[in-house]
């Protein structure tokens, strides 16, 4: 698998601090599984994190510091039984899903426009993250769009170009607000991705803007 488009630099600080909200990590977490070079520089920004941790002044615990914790924890776990995740399946349509899924609840797929299905992903530990699966037929073109907050997008399979390159599996699209463009999945076969989104799109179709409020996208 080559990787030509990758995480930016600031993303994989996000990841390496652990503040890259659940949607978006997911999406970015199975790209690293392709990826050695984004892996290599989330070590370094580790690596970075834990020099500048060595270098703050210790603070002093109160006495009751310990005790204090451990009676928050043994009160949100009061009246709660444990209830396990769901399983992602390994693949859907015979096509490997990528294991950063796994916990995760996959839906149904629904139609969303001609050769265009989605199917949301549950995370259980935010369960107000916007995140889809996409499956779009060959030759079929997205809306054009832009983006309110920043949009991830791995690709788990079969490929799309737009104005910023081709993009194939194992690549990760992040467009921010200021990015634009119209994807269009290659005429070779069917293409499906997983994305996340920090904000909504923004549409320029009146179609477009009459669809996202029912699919939530």
């Amino acid at each position: 698998m080559t990787i030509t488009h990758h995480a930016t630099d600031e993303t994989l600080m996000r990841i390496a601090a652990g503040t890259l909200a659940a949607g978006p990590a997911i999406a970015v977490e199975a790209h690293l599984a392709s990826c050695p070079a984004c892996r290599s520089r989330v070590r370094e920004h580790e690596a970075l994190g834990g020099a500048l941790l060595e270098e703050i002044e210790p603070t002093t615990l109160s006495a009751t510091a310990l005790s204090d914790v451990l009676a928050m924890l043994d009160d949100e776990d009061a009246g709660h039984s444990l209830v396990l995740p769901p399983l992602v399946p390994v693949e859907i349509e015979g096509i490997p899903l990528p294991k950063a899924l796994r916990g995760c609840a996959i839906g149904r797929w629904r139609w969303i426009g001609p050769g265009m299905r989605m199917s949301r992903v549950g995370v259980p530990h935010d369960p107000d993250a916007n995140l889809i699966l996409l499956k779009v037929s060959p030759g079929r073109a997205l809306p054009d769009h832009g983006h309110v907050g920043t949009e991830f997008t791995y690709v788990v399979s079969g490929s799309f170009s737009d104005r910023f390159g081709t993009f194939r599996p194992g690549d990760l699209a992040e467009m921010n607000e200021d990015a634009e463009h119209q994807p269009i999945v290659d005429k070779n076969g069917e293409c499906i991705c997983l994305a996340a989104m920090e904000g909504k799109m923004r549409f320029k179709s009146f179609i477009g803007r009459m669809l996202q409020p029912i699919f939530g996208i």
